[in-house]
This record gives structure tokens, sequence and C-alpha cells, in this order.
């Protein structure tokens, strides 16, 4: 290009001579020296050949399955950004965030929700017997309904904000992560019946044992009612009414000897099965807290009492409606609730 310039030739026709455009000829006549061969590198493709190398790639792979905590860092999840900060401090590649999002929908990975294992804590064995057992139960709730009835029962938790978070993570695959609460919060404690999902809740300001009876207590008189009708005597519901299963954890306030000992003589029909540890995919009522949480994701309310009032309408009143078919494959329960 120089030589030719040198010749007495123009910018266009250099252009022509050697097929390039004449602004190329003439950005390099400006901002280049002949002398000094430093000029003539091409500083503004610097930013166009920042490649992820197969090495980078694979290396990234790694990294987004694991915690960001095993690697020192403080915060609880990946994001693009952190991720390219990340590898850019370990490989050298300086990616920008859009970059490594295009690098990771290659590979199949998208926003999902996490979920959170308890695996690790579970006894396979006091599982097995229990879902056995448990199974059993459904059986005959389904053919005798009016002898048995299954109710799932467990206490939950709203907060005034609720907040839910995406992770990246392969398509067609959750990712386990840690769960923080927040504090000031609802608390509900309640059961479903497995027969025909109807469900009783009731709010509490604490949990403890004695809650727990009470709470107890009016579920078994409203089902005595229930049962009574108008054509019943409830006196006569400890003979001819049905045994009711209750399915709850392990929690301390369950397991008061002084209580258990006060409900099983005032409410003899009452069973109650616990659950093996670290078994919430057995309790059917899960689904529920969870499905009203959906609903209520990301929403901020201004008091308890317009909390609350939501609350009672979703759970108690009906207005929640559960997709049981997808809620189940979702979430992946042990218990067949169709």
């Amino acid at each position: 290009m120089f030589l030719l310039l040198n010749d007495g030739n123009t910018q266009s026709q250099v252009a022509q001579i050697i097929g390039c455009s004449v602004r190329k000829v003439a950005y390099w006549s400006v901002h280049s020296d002949p002398e000094k061969l430093d000029s003539l590198h091409d500083e503004r493709m610097k930013g166009n050949h920042r490649k992820a190398t197969p090495a980078y790639i694979d290396l990234l792979l790694v990294v987004i399955e694991k915690e960001p905590e095993a690697y020192g860092y403080e915060f609880g999840r990946w994001t693009r950004a952190r991720l390219a900060t990340y590898l850019g401090e370990v490989t050298g590649i300086k990616l920008s965030s859009t970059q490594v999002m295009r690098i990771l929908k290659s590979k199949k990975y998208v926003y999902l929700w996490a979920k959170y294992s308890l695996e690790a804590k579970q006894d396979p064995e006091k599982r097995h017997v229990f879902k056995a057992k448990l199974e059993t139960y459904l059986s005959i709730t389904k053919e005798s309904p009016e002898k048995l009835q299954v109710w799932f029962w467990d206490e939950s938790g709203f907060s005034l904000r609720v907040i839910r978070r995406k992770v990246l993570t392969k398509k067609g695959t959750r990712r386990t992560i840690r769960g923080d609460r927040r504090k000031g919060r609802v608390n509900v404690m309640g059961g479903i019946r497995y027969a025909d999902k109807k469900r009783l809740v009731a709010f509490l300001p604490i949990g403890n044992g004695e809650n727990f009876y009470t709470v107890l207590k009016a579920f078994y008189q409203e089902l005595q009612y229930e049962w009574a009708g108008e054509d019943k005597n409830i006196n006569t519901f400890e003979k001819d009414g049905p045994k009711i299963v209750i399915i709850l954890d392990n929690a301390s306030l369950h397991k008061k000897k002084d209580l258990l000992e006060k409900m099983k003589y005032e409410m003899p029909n009452l069973v109650l099965e616990f659950l093996p540890e670290y078994s919430p995919d057995y309790n059917l009522i899960e689904l529920v807290w969870h499905s009203a949480k959906e609903s209520l994701a990301n929403r901020l309310f201004k008091s308890i009492e317009e909390l609350e009032a939501l609350l009672n309408r979703l759970l108690n009143e009906g207005e929640l409606v559960i997709k049981w078919r997808r809620k189940i494959k979702n979430k992946g329960a042990a218990v067949n609730a169709i």
C-alpha cells in the first residue's frame, strides 16, 4: 500500500489495485508510520478476536456445576457476569457476559428453579418401609373412605415479601442449592385430605406443642361435625366414624409425650404416622405450600393482615387451584396424588 502511494498513485487507485476499500487505504495513510512497524498493528481488531477455546468451555461447564463457595466466593449463585470474571482471571481470556451466556445456551443451559436435596441424610430402608405402609393406607381409603381418611399435615411460613430465584442449569435438569429463610412471616398449620384434596389450615402466632394440640383438636371436631351431618349422632363418632390417619414429620412439637397421651384419650380415632427423617417428599401438603408460594412469588404485602387474608382465601376457601399432575411431575413427589 505504501509502495504504491510512494509511486504517486491516489488512494482510490491503490484501493483498486490491491482490492480493498478506499476507507482502509485512507485509515492507514493517516494512522500509521512506515518507519515504525508497531504502528502497523490493527488495534481495532483486538476486541473481535476474544474467542473461547475448547479448554475455556470445558472449564466453564465444570465451574457452573459447583457452588461458588467452592471457589472461595461468598455469593450464593453464579451469574453470567460472575462466570466471565472468574474464568477471565483463571484463563486470561476476557469474554463478555453475553458471550458466556451464548456458550451456555449452545450447551443447552437455561435458567430454571433450583430444588433442594435431602438425599444424603435419608435412610433408604426406613423410607421403603414407610412407603409400603403409606401405600396400604391409601389403598384402603380409596376403597373405603368411610372407614379411613388419610390426611397429610405440616407447618409452613409465608413472608411479607416472597422472593424466588432462578439459576443457570442444563435444560431438562434441576440444580440443588441451599435455601435461606427470611424473618417476619405468617405461620400456618394444617392438612390436606388425600381422597378429595380438602384443606384445613389455621394461622398461628408461633408453632409449638400447645398450638399443635389446639389446632388438631379443632380439626378433629370439624371432622366429627362433617361426618355427623344431619342424620348421624356425633356422640357415636368414636364407634362408627372413620379412623383418621395423620401423616406428619418428626418436629419436636409433634412428639411431646403429655400432649400425645392427651390426644390419645380425647381423640381416639386419630392415628399419627411419623414420616422417616428428611422425607418431605412423602408429605402431600408440601405441594400445597409450594403452590401457594408460587402464587405469591415476588409480591410485596403492606401488612401481615393483608397477607393472612389472601392466604385464607387461597388455602381454606378454594382460590388456590393446584394442577396436581404438573406439580407432581415437576417436584418429583413420591406420593401419587391423582
